[in-house]
């Protein structure tokens, strides 16, 4: 059987991650991403400033978020605003592969993943 869209697709979204920080720099900042049902939400990911003072837990940012719809089979973003929640992201329409949001992502015209 082959796998759900979202689980194909999880694949897509761990290789961006994995291409969007060097090697040399994953100590200072990692791009990671985590499924949940149909949604896979991308992360940045920083070390602590202060270890003692924080512990030594990474701190994150929630960056994007892509959602399959079983109905329609697409895919679309969706970004958060400043209290936190989840939004339609409207500059780009739903599509049947993650590649083109992935795109939009890392293009950011409008600043709203990457700041």
């Amino acid at each position: 059987m082959p796998p759900s869209p979202p689980e194909a697709a999880l694949a897509a979204v761990q290789a961006y991650c994995g291409s969007r920080v060097p090697e040399s720099a994953r100590d200072q900042m990692r791009i990671a991403c985590s499924r949940r049902g149909d949604s896979i939400t991308i992360v940045e990911e920083r070390p602590p400033w202060n270890p003692e003072a924080q512990g030594a837990g990474w701190t994150s940012t929630k960056v994007a978020q892509l959602r399959y719809d079983d109905a329609t089979r697409r895919w679309s973003l969706h970004c958060r605003d400043s209290k936190g929640r989840w939004w339609p992201y409207d500059d780009i329409a739903p599509t049947p592969k993650v590649a083109p949001l992935l795109a939009e992502i890392d293009r950011d015209p409008t600043g709203i993943f990457w700041g």
